[in-house]
């Protein structure tokens, strides 16, 4: 069986001691990898792990919209079954820059980009932070165009906006809407703008995704670990996550589906291949 764990950062600083022998494994268990960027570093360090091998791994390369304002905050994913703190630079995009490191043939989509209305704090303007948001993104959906690669988004409390930006600021090669928790009408409707929905870990938390799973088709799903983060049940949540246990997720979505997992792990690496060109 083949799996492609569609969003993953073996890039992050959680494997900087072992990432290129964990993605070597994950050749050896039949599992390619796209490593994410959420900054120009990581961006960078994503593209330099994708040279190292000729198939299976590639990269990613955007600023991820918590990454536009300077600070820290605590992360807890959606069901606050775990925390960590994460310092943001507060980068300015360069386009001339991360247009440099896009048209690396590695590459095969740009992000993560997106919008996150969750991780403002007290004394921010929301509002001009919103704004600065929406601003990158339209900057990188241009740069994706211009280098005919899709996008790779990432959305956390903000998806009526995103939907705007995205039928007003048509992404040509389309791309994924990553780490998706929202409901099935809206999934929908960025189904029908031609994106694929990225499911990871968070489906096997309990059963609050289980009518999601149900109801969209496979067609449009690829699987994500979104690593060092979400590690999916029934591995340990202090446990890090790696590429390898994306087969926890399609296992997880072949149950609801009552499907094989061989073809959740067929199905869903067709799209990730298909929507990246490769």
């Amino acid at each position: 069986m083949q799996f492609f764990d569609s969003h993953a950062h073996v890039n992050f600083s959680a494997f900087k001691e072992d990432g290129e022998e964990v993605l070597k494994k994950c050749l050896a268990e039949g599992v390619f990898v796209a490593n994410v960027g959420s900054q120009y570093s990581t961006s960078q360090r994503a593209v330099e792990y994708a040279r190292k091998f000729e198939n299976g791994i590639w990269a990613i390369v955007g600023i991820h919209p918590i990454h536009l304002k300077e600070g820290s905050f605590k992360y807890s994913d959606p069901d606050e079954v775990e925390e960590v703190n994460i310092k943001t630079k507060g980068e300015e995009f360069e386009y001339e820059k991360y247009l440099e490191l896009a048209r690396d043939e590695k590459v095969v989509a740009i992000g993560e980009i997106g919008l996150d209305y969750h991780h403002f704090e007290e004394n921010d303007d929301v509002e001009v932070l919103k704004n600065k948001q929406k601003e990158v993104l339209r900057k990188f959906i241009e740069l994706a165009n211009e280098v005919g690669k899709p996008v790779m988004l990432h959305c956390w409390d903000a998806y009526d906006d995103l939907l705007e930006i995205l039928q007003n600021n048509p992404v040509e090669k389309k791309g994924i809407l990553h780490s998706f928790v929202g409901s099935y009408k809206t999934a929908n409707k960025f189904i029908e703008l031609g994106y694929k929905i990225g499911l990871n870990g968070i489906i096997t938390y309990g059963e609050s995704y289980d009518r999601l799973i149900k109801e969209i088709d496979l067609r449009n799903i690829v699987i994500e670990t979104d690593c060092p983060y979400l590690t999916p049940r029934p591995m340990e949540k202090e446990k890090r996550n790696e590429p390898i246990y994306v087969k926890l997720v399609a296992e997880k979505i072949a149950a609801q589906k009552n499907i094989s997992v061989e073809e959740v792990a067929e199905v869903t690496t067709q799209n990730a291949k298909k929507t990246f060109g490769i």
